[in-house]
């Protein structure tokens, strides 16, 4: 059984990793902050459409702070949306705030309307956490996803990332006759591969999308994580890999009946195509982050010996061995990308 470490320390940003956030344009003067966000009056249950327990909150602010936290929310959605335009916001209102308790990150998730239409779009507004940004960024340069955030102090700031969770996928969409089961095995797979070689881990189904797109001839997939808090946080090398989460149980089920090992190989292979070319495409972005990384604690030095360990015999490379940082062992991972 896979044991996720669920009290992830706290890391503060630290000063390499903030002048690299600045000279990329990830960090802005916010119109309010995380703490701010935390003195509402009270809150109530969030339920969802059956009655059941989201695990989220809905807050309420009093008369005197209302009105000052929702147009700070609605210029930061701007911010997010158009560069700081604000004059999109007029016809926007903050429909909800909701905030979860459950998590490393305890976020809150902004709701905004458009009063004209009624169309809805969230973000979200959490406390800045030194790994999280790490996966951020990661995710940003590596994957086939861009992404939009930016922090002001202990506030990081976060789009919405859209997609159907992947345990409400699995129960509600998956023996769908709709649903391509193939081209899903070889998305999880390619997923599979993207977590391993950047080192994310606790990818379990409700902290990762399924994104549909409709093709010409067929629906494509796409995994998009969700959530960034275990980079390079853990010391065993298969919580890096989400085929070894019982969460992920269906999706492993369908790559074992779909696809035989030469398929298998052949996506795998392309992923790392893939993330070498955006790795080569970024690489002096990857390398001036990667020096941040080096020099940062974002693990404890138990973990990363045991990290190095393990990634050292599974890729029969002493040079994993010799690496003290979760830096080190992040950029000879993607660096081995060069070599094979």
């Amino acid at each position: 059984m896979n044991i996720i470490s669920r009290k992830k320390p706290h890391y503060k940003p630290h000063k390499g990793l903030m002048g690299y956030l600045e000279n990329y344009n990830r960090v802005l003067d916010l119109p309010t902050t995380y703490g701010k966000l935390l003195e509402y009056d009270f809150a109530n249950a969030l339920t969802d459409k059956a009655g059941r327990d989201t695990l989220w909150e809905s807050v309420h602010y009093g008369p005197d702070k209302q009105p000052e936290i929702h147009t700070a929310l609605k210029n930061i959605y701007a911010l997010l949306k158009t560069e700081g335009d604000t004059s999109v916001t007029e016809h926007l209102e903050v429909d909800r705030v909701d905030y979860c308790t459950f998590g490393n990150s305890k976020p809150f998730r902004i709701r905004i309307i458009n009063r004209y239409n009624d169309n809805y779009d969230y973000f979200y507004v959490k406390q800045a956490d030194a790994s999280r940004i790490y996966g951020l960024e990661l995710e940003h340069i590596l994957s086939p996803n861009r992404i939009i955030y930016f922090m002001d102090g202990d506030t990081l700031i976060e789009e919405h990332i859209v997609g159907i969770p992947g345990d409400r996928f699995v129960a509600e969409y998956l023996d769908q006759p709709a649903t391509n089961k193939i081209r899903i095995a070889k998305e999880f797979v390619k997923f599979n591969e993207r977590c391993f070689i950047r080192l994310l881990g606790d990818m379990r189904s409700y902290n990762y999308v399924v994104d549909a797109t409709q093709d010409f001839e067929a629906t494509q997939y796409r995994i998009r994580a969700i959530d960034f808090d275990q980079q390079c946080y853990e010391g065993r090398k298969n919580l890096y890999l989400p085929q070894f989460y019982k969460e992920n149980l269906a999706f492993v089920n369908l790559t074992v009946e779909f696809l035989n090992p030469e398929t298998i190989t052949q996506y795998q292979r392309e992923e790392r195509s893939l993330i070498a070319k955006r790795f080569k495409a970024s690489r002096k972005r990857f390398e001036r982050l990667m020096d941040a990384l080096e020099g940062d604690i974002i693990s404890t030095p138990e973990k990363t010996l045991q990290l190095a360990k393990e990634l050292s015999a599974h890729y029969n490379d002493e040079s994993f061995a010799s690496a003290t940082t979760m830096g080190e062992l992040l950029r000879l991972s993607l660096h081995r990308l060069e070599k094979h």
